[in-house]
């Protein structure tokens, strides 16, 4: 009995940990180039969920056309919200504690505007037009829309590491996060890299959204729960390293819900945030230093 529920507690540590991974690779890629904890990245999640419930069920769009479109509004939402908010605070050298309410209120307010036009009930992206098969992979059941979360991690973590070690810009955010002044001084328009990492980063939030959408379904305050799981698992693996927020995601995924195994699911925050206090505790770096 306990052999044949181990392989469906590993398939759902790694179907979480993807979910994390992809809310964590985001927030990481914001993190390491502007050094603030933005709070308002789980917003931005929520827009794209939302964005594609409004485009696919309420507008009955094509699901890819309806993806594309969320993840690119998400994506022009985090733009905006840095061009208007968080670049002039900076420009006045506002302190981190001055960001981080800012962030706090971005998060409030889309939350909010959320939950006026779509209301606080909560919402599962439709299936009708999905073909869910199942799939067992050594006694452990997966969709088909969790191996294309599976995929996406994959691309967009490829994708990064691509960017980041071959290209111009890559070399441009990974200076700007080594010293934003040096940047600038050597000729770097770090305004215009850091709205392109916003636009990335945001746009990465929003599939996270997404898919969390297709998972467990939505609510306006899933920004929160998301931002905090990527917060936790970017600390475990490592915070402003790509490799570490992936490691901290699925490691995180397997030690919520192996801890929950015999226990109630409710305990699954208590766990990962004790997983966190611990880390912050004894190995405040993470895993992987940046």
């Amino acid at each position: 009995m306990i052999m044949s529920i181990i392989p469906q507690i590993i398939m759902n540590s790694l179907i979480a940990g993807a979910i994390y991974a992809l809310t964590a690779l985001g927030f990481n890629y914001i993190y390491g180039t502007v050094k603030f904890l933005d709070l308002g990245y789980g917003a931005l999640a929520v827009v794209g969920a939302y964005a594609m419930f409004y485009f696919y069920k309420i507008l009955g769009l094509n699901l890819f056309a309806s993806a594309a479109l969320a993840i690119i509004i998400a994506g022009i939402i985090g733009v905006l919200i840095y061009k208007t908010i968080y670049a002039p605070l900076r420009a006045k050298r506002s302190s981190q504690m001055m960001l981080l309410i800012a962030s706090l209120g971005v998060l409030t307010a889309l939350q909010a505007i959320i939950a006026m036009i779509f209301t606080s009930d909560y919402k599962v992206l439709p299936r009708e037009n999905v073909s869910e098969t199942v799939y067992l992979i050594f006694g452990g059941a997966i969709t088909k829309t969790q191996i294309i979360l599976f995929a996406a991690v994959a691309i967009i973590a490829i994708g990064l590491a691509l960017v980041s070690k071959f290209t111009l810009f890559g070399k441009a955010v990974k200076a700007i996060g080594d010293d934003e002044e040096v940047a600038k001084i050597s000729g770097i328009n770090t305004k215009k890299i850091i709205g392109r990492v916003f636009f990335i980063g945001s746009m990465i939030a929003g599939a996270a959204g997404i898919f969390t959408g297709f998972d467990t379904g939505i609510q306006p305050t899933i920004g929160m729960s998301l931002l905090l799981k990527g917060v936790i698992a970017s600390i475990i693996g490592g915070i402003g390293n790509i490799y570490g927020g992936l490691l901290g995601a699925f490691l995180l995924g397997f030690i919520e819900n192996f801890g929950v195994w015999k226990i109630s699911g409710a305990w699954k925050d208590s766990i990962a945030f004790g997983v966190l206090i611990i880390f912050l505790l004894f190995r405040p770096r993470g895993i992987i230093k940046k």
